[in-house]
């Protein structure tokens, strides 16, 4: 999945609330809750999962399988209606030209690496980049988290260019109080980032991220299932460059442990596939 990276645990319920421990060192909570995700991370099984993701006025719904040799998907649905049988057999043109060209594969697998890497580095940054201060709990899933709130830490020396960005952010975090996982992260520039003294570009005040994510019980892990992001800046500074996601994951289901991506190739192009990736 894009992001990569927290998922749709944050919706409220009336749970009852908790009692802060008075000694509640915020910037331990941080940590421990990226340790956690950090290693069920480095730990993951692949799942299978429905995506769905908008951009502007366009949604598409993919089927997404997580295999050994990378993420496999099949677009099974445009603005919320099943593909026609045109669309359909390109879909299985696709597939089956990838399913031909392991290469290809292995050059998009080599991808979400890097994408995976990047997205983990900057998460690792998360307690010393930022200021926390506890604001309280409140209720999430069917239990209560801890509501954290952040600043920039000015005293925060980011290790490489893409760290950068995390000077301008501020914002809220809420970390489950019984499991000790990041639950919702969100965030807003307060400032303009500048990246590599700006030379290499820059992110405008006033965008925004939201991570979620929650535990799925039908795979026993924590999963991304919310991601939003709306930047914009320059890049070298001449090119303006927009970067939106809107992508909710839904329908997790575990995968058999070693499964290629043909195999996957396989699954995905049986008959029964729909738009609610049944």
């Amino acid at each position: 999945m894009s992001l990569v990276v927290l998922g749709g645990g944050a919706q409220t319920s009336a749970a009852p609330s908790v009692t802060l421990p008075a000694a509640l060192d915020p910037v331990a909570l941080v940590r421990h809750a990226v340790q956690l995700r950090l290693q069920e991370e480095r730990h993951h099984r692949p799942v299978a999962y429905v995506l769905r993701k908008q951009d502007g006025g366009h949604q598409t719904t993919k089927q997404i399988i997580e295999t050994r040799d990378g993420d496999v998907a099949r677009l099974i649905a445009i603005n919320g209606k099943a593909l026609n049988a045109e669309q359909q057999q390109a879909e299985m043109n696709r597939l089956t030209a990838l399913s031909d060209d392991p290469g290809l594969q292995q050059r998009r697998r080599r991808g979400e690496q890097r994408d995976a890497a990047r997205i983990d580095h900057l998460v690792a940054l998360l307690p010393e980049s930022e200021i926390y201060s506890i604001a309280g709990t409140v209720p999430c899933g069917a239990g209560q988290c801890y509501r954290l709130s952040f600043i920039p830490n000015p005293h925060f020396d980011p290790p490489d260019f893409e760290a950068e960005v995390l000077e301008g952010f501020a914002g809220e975090v809420w970390i489950d109080t019984s499991q000790d996982r990041l639950v919702q992260l969100q965030a807003h520039l307060v400032r303009d980032v500048n990246i590599g003294f700006g030379i290499l570009g820059r992110v405008d005040k006033g965008g925004t991220i939201l991570l979620q994510q929650s535990y799925q019980s039908d795979v026993k892990e924590w999963q991304p299932t919310v991601l939003k992001i709306n930047l914009q800046g320059r890049a070298l500074l001449v090119k303006t460059v927009n970067i939106r996601i809107d992508e909710l994951a839904t329908d997790f289901k575990p995968v058999a442990e070693g499964m290629g991506y043909r195999e996957a190739i396989r699954l995905l192009i049986q008959p029964g596939i729909s738009a609610s990736g049944s």
